[in-house]
């Protein structure tokens, strides 16, 4: 892959891997560096499922950032899949970004990311995040403790939200990547496909309308996408829950959430995708979901983590 580069600046590519505890503020952080939404974002913990791919280019460097799901202690099949995910993303990653939400500071999950750092000596930069919410004393007070632990190269401080810091951020990596060609085209922000990303989206209005009613236990699934003659595409979905109680829930009375959700989802993939969208929900219960082998090869996770 040939990319126009910077005058006499080497041209560049690398792997990020965007690490931290659920809530962090990762998928913010990497939407915000990509410069368009390319994963989900909501205040349910554990919203981000497998690892994406976000794409950016920083002067003549190809930035490629992998956004994986928070590490917290798991205790089911899905969770397990996901923070193996998460660390084998760091794995194979050029550098690792921890990301720490000052508010909450070094809580039980950031500990333990950390103290597995240090056990297996990994390295990481930490990027405070949410540096907007906290006032100073308070603010320097965490980062040496953290700087303390000794597994951190260098420190930044953001508001991914905002996007104070961000540049920074993004210049200094553009540093760090090894020199070589790009690995994808110019104008590609994600590895996801569109069905997926369709998907997605629709799950993350799901969270956001239904954040303290719906269980964890849910997920949307792409089953048809229709090209149509007139540059429109026709797309049905079926969200999957694992009770009758849940679909009430998502449906709502006379079927009004359920249109409020399609609503949202329509309206924000249609800007992602520059083009109509007829979009049709439906409402299955499928009471092992979570342990059917295809969905994890289809979000890249290891069904046997």
């Amino acid at each position: 892959m040939t990319a126009p580069t910077e005058a006499g600046d080497p041209q560049r590519c690398g792997f990020i891997a965007v690490l931290g505890a659920p809530n962090a503020g990762k998928s913010t952080l990497v939407n915000r560096m990509v410069g368009t939404k390319v994963s989900i974002v909501s205040h349910k913990v554990q919203t981000t499922r497998t690892r994406v791919l976000g794409i950016a280019i920083r002067h003549a460097t190809q930035l490629i950032f992998i956004d994986t799901p928070g590490i917290f202690a798991p205790r089911r099949r899905l969770d397990r899949a996901m923070v193996a995910a998460a660390w084998s993303g760091a794995a194979d990653a050029d550098v690792s970004l921890l990301l720490i939400d000052v508010t909450e500071g070094i809580n039980r999950d950031s500990a333990a990311i950390i103290e597995r750092m240090k056990g297996e000596s990994r390295r990481a930069h930490l990027v405070l995040n949410k540096v907007d919410k906290i006032n100073k004393p308070e603010l320097l007070a965490l980062t040496q403790q953290l700087v303390d632990t000794g597994v951190f190269d260098e420190v930044f401080m953001v508001s991914a939200l905002k996007g104070q810091g961000v540049d920074d951020l993004m210049d200094f990596l553009a540093l760090q990547m090894p020199e070589g060609p790009w690995h994808f085209p110019e104008d590609q922000v994600s590895d996801m496909t569109e069905r997926l990303l369709a998907a997605e989206i629709t799950r993350e209005k799901l969270y956001l309308q239904l954040h303290q009613e719906l269980p964890y236990a849910t997920t949307v699934e792409t089953e048809t996408w229709e090209e149509r003659k007139d540059g429109s595409v026709k797309i049905e979905q079926v969200i999957y829950v694992v009770r009758d109680s849940q679909k009430s829930i998502i449906l709502g009375k006379g079927g009004q959430q359920i249109k409020k959700i399609g609503a949202e989802a329509r309206k924000e993939l249609e800007e992602i995708l520059d083009r109509r969208v007829h979009l049709f929900l439906f409402v299955k219960v499928r009471e092992n979901w979570g342990d059917d082998p295809e969905r994890y090869r289809d979000w890249g996770l290891d069904f046997d983590a």
